[in-house]
């Protein structure tokens, strides 16, 4: 092994081999988007292949002795703050990653490809038998996983803690807590005394896929994508994926609701402004990549809430729908913006779910999750508890799995992932109501005008500039003056809740 040097030395090495790591994963997510929107249905062997290669040689290069010894030399070093949270943010890469065997990286890696052609297959025939023998092995491969990680701690936790490790799971349960003792009565009060608010856009259907893509594109341009480094195409659940230089977004459209393909692609809008927003320079580095990815969601979670759910943007956008779709040339600006929020607490799909029920949703996947990886429910139970608590939450049963527990993607790949949409969500309202806090003009006079720059500029400045300089709760307060919270989102939903629905 070489001498790692002075600390400027090795630095510079450490530095080095990261970027190699960063490139690597790089090419796996334009492989895994191909694999999504435009490989050959027979495709997967080979790309399963392909993907588990390449982790395997990211592994190898992050868990190298020379990695270790360069951490070990820098470690009490003097850095700046940059450097430093390199320096740590690696670190925690390498700490991790090292106590997982090889082969284990590369067998998870190709199980989860496999599994999602699996999981389409499954969704598209309703059969979730299909699909509880690959979900029950990869439960059994990130159990695995996290026990070699931290053979003492909850798998679950564990596995929380690979895109949340900031916000500890005892803060996302009383997030939990503090939604459920404030939207419960929200709700019962909309059901019970609610006004009957209108849904033109579904009574308006059907409307063409291809109409649906030019009115999407003329969103993406009303915002401000930029084409030179983004594309918009369709996915059979709606993704972003990408970096600074890249970053390609997808929706779908349903021909009897337009709205859900237009808040997909604001919703993904949002996550690729996080990655466009991130600083070039940095690329290859922890400095050029997003942190915790309840951050992420709060991006697209802003843009499709606090931008394009608002009467403002519906002032601005409704002429483009209309002239898109000349039958809805009848629509006032009134019933577009409350359309768009309507509450359908009858809705099984957790995408198409209103700001309110979402959470539920979300909660449901969680607690199934949990009991799923740790033993406490079997594969074949999953069906029957996702049924029973979806009515316990939400008063309505699943009619198929494909509406039930099959119209997640996530768990084809992944475990203890959907606490991050909920800790997005009320990061969101808090974001938003820093933003309003401290620019200039009036927020809904610059949606209301199109002048979506200065929204853009503040999100970049206080969050996607830093990449991961900050830990994800420092990035939090640094951004907004106080720890995540979920109060504004509670005080922003009560207000535009009760405002809408005449309480």
């Amino acid at each position: 092994m070489r001498d790692p040097g002075t600390t400027g030395e090795a630095y510079d090495a450490l530095c080095d081999r990261y970027e190699r790591i960063a490139n690597i994963e790089s090419a796996a997510g334009v492989l895994g988007w191909d694999q999504q929107v435009t490989m050959p249905d027979a495709g997967t062997p080979a790309r399963s292949a392909q993907l588990s290669t390449l982790s395997a040689v990211s592994h190898e290069y992050l868990t190298d002795d020379e990695v270790g010894a360069l951490l070990d030399r820098l470690e009490g070093a003097e850095l700046d703050g940059e450097q430093a949270a390199v320096v740590r943010e690696i670190s925690h890469e390498h700490d991790r990653a090292v106590e997982v065997p090889e082969a284990l990286v590369e067998e998870l890696t190709r199980t989860q490809s496999d599994a999602q052609e699996v999981w389409e297959e499954a969704k598209a025939d309703d059969d979730f038998e299909a699909f509880a023998p690959t979900l029950s092995e990869l439960r059994d491969l990130h159990v695995e996983r996290a026990e070699h990680i931290d053979p003492g701690e909850s798998p679950y936790v564990v596995m929380h803690e690979d895109s949340e490790r900031d916000f500890p799971l005892s803060t996302v349960e009383e997030i939990f807590d503090t939604l459920r003792e404030e939207l419960v009565p929200l709700l019962e009060d909309v059901r019970e005394r609610g006004d009957d608010l209108p849904s033109p856009f579904v009574e308006a259907g059907p409307y063409d896929a291809d109409t649906q893509m030019d009115l999407c594109q003329r969103a993406l341009d009303v915002l401000g994508y930029d084409r030179d480094r983004g594309r918009l195409d369709t996915a059979p659940h709606p993704f972003m994926s990408g970096n600074q230089f890249d970053a390609r977004i997808t929706t779908r459209f349903r021909e009897d609701d337009l709205l859900d393909a237009l808040t997909a692609t604001v919703h993904e809008f949002g996550h690729a402004t996080y990655q466009l927003g991130l600083p070039e320079e940095q690329f290859g580095s922890p400095l050029g990549q997003s942190t915790s990815s309840g951050v992420h969601e709060s991006q697209s979670r802003f843009w499709e809430n606090h931008v394009g759910r608002t009467r403002a943007f519906w002032e601005l956008f409704l002429p483009s729908v209309q002239e898109q779709f000349p039958r809805l040339s009848g629509i006032t600006v009134e019933e577009a913006y409350r359309a768009a929020n309507r509450i359908y607490p009858d809705n099984r799909i957790r995408v198409e779910a209103d700001e309110l029920t979402y959470h539920f949703h979300v909660m449901l996947r969680h607690e199934i999750g949990r009991a799923f990886v740790e033993g406490d429910l079997d594969v074949d139970e999953i069906p029957q508890v996702w049924n029973d608590k979806m009515e316990a939450y939400l008063g309505v049963r699943p009619e198929t799995d494909a509406e039930g527990c099959l119209q997640d993607i996530h768990w084809s790949s992944r475990f203890a992932a959907f606490q991050g949409y909920t800790i997005g969500s009320v990061l969101a309202a808090q974001l938003d109501a820093a933003l309003r806090r401290d620019l200039d003009a009036d927020v809904d006079d610059l949606v209301r005008e199109g002048n979506f720059q200065p929204l853009r500029e503040w999100m970049t400045e206080h969050v996607h500039r830093h990449g991961r300089r900050y830990t994800a709760d420092e990035l939090v307060e640094r951004a907004t003056g106080e720890p995540l919270t979920a109060d504004y989102f509670v005080e922003y939903a009560r207000e535009k809740y009760t405002d809408l629905y005449g309480l």
